[in-house]
């Protein structure tokens, strides 16, 4: 493969990962809908999926254009296959209690923090712009989720029990945001990629600090799930796609 046809295709996979996170969390946040624990939450849920849903959605229309094969931001949500796609196992987990749902949310949120402030800076001048339209967003949901982390832990005991509980059933997923394979490497040498080494010293710091706050303890275990960047993923996956892409597939020529 030639070197230009090289960084296309690491471009393409890069953007699907990007993409299939906020995708898939998305999805899962909707689910939310009509279900929140008082009715400003439930909107602010809902929201915040429609952010993640959003974001998807233009990753997936720069990923079609830098694949070249006429798929469209639909055929690349809606007709891949499981392994198909690059989301953390951390966002396709089940949304469990509203607090699991924010410790999910909050770890992702400090990483899309400084991950996009860093994306911003990109050589690539699509990717930098999606970047900096996305860090408003990103800065509001990381807001919400520390606040709530916080609510939650140094609140009664039965919430600190169940949120702590929460950050140590989750904690074994955080590893995957900061794994690196080829397609890093490629696209760190066009400096169009993020040093994920630099973003998980600001992760740790800024998690460590909101989890002190709520009276949380962090996690001894370092085992960490892996398998993402492989197309590998937990049980629920499936689950969620057949649902997610149950109305598309089975009529693929329906307009709304």
């Amino acid at each position: 493969m030639a070197e230009k046809e090289k960084i296309q295709h690491a471009l393409f996979q890069y953007c699907l990962r990007l993409a299939d996170n906020s995708l898939i969390l998305g999805h899962r946040l909707s689910e939310w809908c009509g279900h929140g624990p008082v009715l400003e939450e439930d909107i602010a849920l809902t929201n915040i999926a429609l952010d993640h849903i959003g974001h998807a959605r233009a990753l997936l229309q720069y990923a079609a254009q830098v694949e070249g094969k006429n798929r469209t931001e639909d055929d690349l949500a809606f007709l891949r296959k499981e392994h198909e796609f690059y989301n953390t196992m951390l966002a396709e987990q089940l949304n469990g209690d509203f607090g699991k749902t924010i410790v999910r949310q909050f770890f992702t949120d400090v990483f899309d923090f400084y991950f996009y402030q860093e994306l911003s800076k990109s050589s690539d001048e699509m990717l930098a712009a999606i970047a900096a339209k996305s860090f408003k967003e990103m800065t509001y949901h990381l807001r919400h989720s520390s606040e709530w982390v916080i609510r939650l832990g140094d609140g009664t005991e039965e919430s600190h029990q169940r949120i702590q509980k929460s950050v140590n059933d989750l904690w074994m997923f955080t590893g995957e945001f900061f794994e690196m394979n080829e397609v890093d490497e490629i696209l760190l040498k066009e400096k169009i990629a993020v040093d994920l080494s630099k973003v998980k010293s600001l992760w740790e710091k800024k998690v460590f600090e909101v989890l002190k706050t709520a009276t949380l303890v962090k996690p001894e275990s370092t085992w960490m799930q892996t398998g993402s960047r492989k197309g590998f993923h937990t049980e629920h996956l499936g689950f969620l796609l057949a649902e997610m892409q149950y109305l598309p597939r089975a009529y693929p020529d329906a307009k709304w």
